[in-house]
């Protein structure tokens, strides 16, 4: 069964998809990009600020749902310029402890609404009750 993750404080969807889903103990987050969910207008001043604007956007999705950054297990990261992978990547180990997740990071032609980044991960809720837990 699929339960549909909205946080009441993040930016909404601007399409047809889930900004999360629940299914079977894990967590599938939607890409969020550097959308401030006040104003709605992008934090694209820097990708330092973009990078932490849009893992502080997965956190809101995360908290609807019980979770945190920690609960992450695997990301993948999406750059409009991989020129930004360095400053991308020091922003971005700010936000998790150690181990951090898994990752990928890709350079992409464009992004919606020109964002010059979109994160989305996968979480795994450390309190279900998995057939393979002992």
């Amino acid at each position: 069964m699929k339960e549909k993750i909205v946080p009441e404080k993040g930016p909404k969807p601007a399409g047809p998809y889930s900004p999360g889903l629940r299914v079977n103990g894990f967590v599938f987050l939607s890409g969020q990009i550097s959308a401030d969910p006040h104003s709605g207008e992008l934090v694209n001043d820097s990708i330092e600020s973009a990078t932490s604007r849009a893992l502080e956007n997965l956190k809101l999705v995360l908290e609807a749902s019980g979770l945190s950054l920690n609960d992450i297990v695997k990301t993948t990261v999406f750059l409009r310029d991989m020129n930004d992978f360095a400053a991308m990547n020091e922003a971005y180990a700010k936000h998790f402890s150690d181990p951090p997740p898994a990752r990928t990071t890709i350079q992409v032609a464009r992004l919606p609404r020109d964002a010059r980044i979109e994160i989305e991960a996968i979480a795994i809720d450390p309190h279900h009750k998995y057939p393979f837990s002992k």
